[in-house]
């Protein structure tokens, strides 16, 4: 063996024992290893980087980086995890996929000694991540969990267990004779195989999108039940197999001191972190030296389960519990590791543990097929249970098998589970190759199956009409409105009281507090009328908006009741909260904020563009109509008379708009002007025609005669024409109703398209938002309900 194979001075004799699983080095050291190197401009320097440890640390992580983002930058265009990219590069840099000639480069990359090194600061960013994933979750899970996760997350761990040791019993003389000695290792791949990663789970779930679905909640509790069960079980199980060289006494001890510490490091962990979460100011970080005093609270506790037999990565899990979720503690540690840890150090150890497995040692074909015979069985069995239980729950078939498919999803988690089950030496290195070649399987058929089978927005597709023109006369009027920050509040309260709520005119307003999902895994809803106690955080933040609706249906009693939700998701994933209340509470109209603040001078004050991808989202797939609320003007109107304008071309949003202003037309202090644009040459037989001027009846006066109501029809050469009336009349109203239609080409708009700054507006309200409009009215722009889905 050369130099360039080793970190240490010189090796002396290499002894490979076969009846020993690993290679034994005897090395002579002749000087301390190196650190740092002397350089390679130094004249008397070797300029060997093998020489030198933190030379090579430094070198072995940047190719492991260059290889992987070269392997994934292939791979994520057939949509495949990150991981597999990780596990890939550990194959090809390990002794897996032989390379040929580069082989010796791969010893002189990873010589001798160096893979240690590695290890042990990668596997330091490993225990971050579970950390900060531990913190991400919601320990109070455990009480909110339905019914139905806790039979599937019990029943899919516990049973698939029962039925592989009776079926591993039954059939004993068979797999001795096949599998040898590697039978002994064969429970822990079906123990592992009925467990799910919380982790994992999370990760797939927001990777599909599908986080704030139904069926993306039911996973992640059932994931958690899951989760937490096999831990307790294989933190107990580790004791007793770690202490079997010990007397009983000592094993039993070991036990009960695993269950003491699980147990009392939340009880004392959890006020100790809400005692920080006090001590930090409203809208302040958390101080620095509580981040610094966990972090090596985290190290102690993980020194201390050393001594009862328990891997130092329980300590990471149990602390992490205790956490509080969320902002400011929870998001502050998040912060500050994760990007340290889950996107560099926890991807590297991954690399380093399957580049410790080799491939080349799966000779045997029959060992390989009874273990993948057991890992079949264990999933089959979970499945049949997922899908009955959710049938029994009258959830459909292709939804209990993409929750199935979700829960046995594997990933980064299970792969170094295996690997460092592996470095315990309970596992042949046969059977830890076919469950790290079983996790790549899982985890890629899961995540294409369910992007496959399920799609979260066929529950909105518009079967049932839900917009304001299907509402009878003086039927109530229930709506959607959300709010991102508190400057919205009054703008929505102001449109609440504008659609006039009376005896005959009821309304209902379910009120959504959208917040961004920060330092934590799950989403969370919180209905505050039903929610009696709500965490702190939340409740600080939501509290003004509640005492601002509450009154409101105070001044409205009997005849307007507000409803106020808070909803904390990541904003992606916000738009399936807003439908999903908009389906339940069978919604007619979402009233969603404009992303652009204007200032008092008239010119923009800050874009969000996190709310105008929210409002795209809900003007695709929402169950009914949409209204997009742009404020320009005071907070208030500014007298109790107020002057509304509606501008009426034609089209289902333009009639959708029109029967909105009419309700609000109900309060006789409201002055409607209704101004109909005509083409100069306007077809009086088409259709659509026909049908604008059947709604138009009533403003008409055909009926009625209602005296804060005018009708005005306007004939319009061209576009130009259609922009100078719209200029002239802006700044006349106090708040003007228009259609968005998006993608309608007509006469009066003609040429505008292509001038549309803010699309989701339409032309007519792109014009009442531009920089050149002089006007101080409130507009909203108005999207009928969508019916033809596909």
């Amino acid at each position: 063996m050369d130099s360039n194979q080793t970190l240490f001075s010189s090796v002396t004799l290499l002894q490979d024992l076969p009846s020993i699983r690993h290679e034994i080095y005897n090395v002579c050291m002749n000087q301390p290893m190196k650190i740092v190197s002397d350089g390679i401009w130094n004249p008397h320097a070797s300029a060997i980087p093998s020489q030198s440890a933190y030379t090579m640390l430094q070198l072995q992580m940047v190719i492991i980086f260059i290889v992987t983002q070269a392997i994934h930058f292939i791979l994520k265009q057939f949509g495949i995890p990150p991981f597999v990219s990780q596990v890939m590069a550990g194959f090809l840099m390990g002794p897996s996929i032989p390379t040929g000639p580069l082989e010796k480069y791969k010893r002189m990359l990873f010589p001798l000694g160096s893979a240690d090194i590695l290890s042990t600061v990668s596997s330091l960013g490993y225990s971050f991540f579970l950390f900060i994933n531990s913190v991400q979750m919601d320990l109070s899970l455990i009480t909110k969990t339905g019914r139905k996760a806790w039979v599937i997350g019990l029943c899919s761990y516990f049973i698939p267990i029962i039925v592989g040791f009776v079926t591993m019993n039954s059939v004993r003389p068979l797999l001795v004779e096949i599998m040898g000695d590697d039978i002994y290792g064969l429970p822990v791949v079906f123990l592992s195989h009925c467990g799910c990663s919380f982790a994992v789970v999370s990760a797939l779930l927001h990777d599909l999108k599908i986080l704030n679905s139904e069926i993306g909640r039911l996973a992640l509790s059932a994931a958690f039940v899951n989760d937490v069960t096999g831990g307790i079980c294989g933190g107990i199980g580790t004791a007793f197999v770690k202490s079997q060289d010990l007397d009983d006494s000592i094993r039993t001890r070991n036990v009960m001191v695993f269950l003491v510490f699980i147990a009392l490091t939340p009880l004392i962990g959890r006020p100790a972190m809400r005692w920080i979460v006090r001590k930090t100011p409203e809208g302040r970080p958390v101080k620095k030296i509580y981040i610094y005093t966990i972090t090596i609270v985290f190290l102690g506790l993980g020194y201390f389960a050393g001594i009862f037999r328990e891997p130092f990565l329980v300590a990471a899990v149990v602390l992490g519990l205790a956490v509080p979720e969320g902002p400011p503690l929870g998001s502050e540690l998040v912060s500050h590791i994760e990007l340290f840890s889950e996107w560099f150090l926890s991807s590297i150890f991954l690399t380093c543990c399957t580049m410790k497995v080799d491939l080349t040692k799966s000779d045997s074909l029959s060992v390989v097929i009874a273990i993948s015979a057991f890992i079949i069985l264990v999933h089959l069995v979970r499945w049949v249970l997922c899908i009955g239980v959710c049938r029994y729950c009258k959830m459909p078939f292709s939804d209990g098998f993409c929750l199935a498919l979700i829960l046995s999803c594997k990933g980064i988690v299970d792969i170094c589970s295996y690997v460092l089950v592996y470095e315990t030496m309970i596992q042949s290195k046969r059977v830890v190759n076919v469950m790290i070649i079983s996790v790549l399987f899982l985890g890629t058929a899961s995540r294409f199956g369910v992007k496959a089978l399920y799609d979260p927005s066929r529950k909105y597709a518009g079967y049932q009409e839900r917009n304001v023109m299907s509402l009878k006369n003086n039927s109530e009027l229930r709506i959607v409105a959300c709010i991102h920050k508190l400057c919205h509040t009054i703008h929505i309260k102001n449109l609440l009281q504008l659609c006039s709520p009376a005896p005959e005119n009821i309304l209902v307003a379910d009120i959504l507090h959208l917040m961004e999902l920060i330092g934590r895994s799950n989403p969370i809803f919180i209905a505050h009328k039903l929610q009696h106690s709500v965490g702190s955080s939340s409740y600080s933040i939501s509290g003004e908006l509640i005492v601002t609706f509450d009154l409101f249906e105070r001044d409205c009693v009997g005849y307007a009741t507000a409803n106020t939700y808070t909803a904390i998701s990541p904003v992606i994933f916000m738009h399936e909260d807003v439908c999903n209340l908009a389906l339940d509470k069978n919604a007619a109209l979402i009233v969603l904020p404009f992303h652009v603040k204007w200032g008092g001078d008239g010119s923009i004050e800050s874009e969000d563009r996190n709310i105008r991808a929210l409002n795209c989202n809900v003007l695709e797939r929402a169950p009914c109509s949409i209204g997009i609320l742009v404020n320009r003007g005071p907070s208030s109107f500014n007298s109790t008379t107020i002057k509304m304008a509606m501008v009426f071309l034609g089209g289902p949003d333009d009639r959708e708009a029109l029967c909105l202003a009419n309700r609000c037309a109900k309060d006789v202090n409201n002055s409607l002007y209704v101004f109909r644009l005509l083409a100069d040459n306007h077809d009086t037989s088409n259709w659509d025609h026909m049908i604008d001027d059947e709604e138009l009846r009533r403003v008409r006066g055909a009926h009625i005669k209602q005296d804060n109501v005018i009708y005005q029809e306007i004939t319009i050469g061209d576009a130009s024409q259609t922009t100078c009336f719209i200029k002239d009349m802006a700044n006349q109203f106090d708040f003007i109703v228009v259609g968005r239609r998006y993608g309608v080409r007509s006469p009066q708009t003609f040429g505008l398209e292509n001038w549309t700054e803010y699309s989701e507006l339409g032309v007519i309200g792109d014009l009442l938002a531009s920089n050149d409009t002089d006007t101080t009215a409130s507009v909203l722009v108005v999207q009928q309900q969508l019916t033809s889905r596909s």
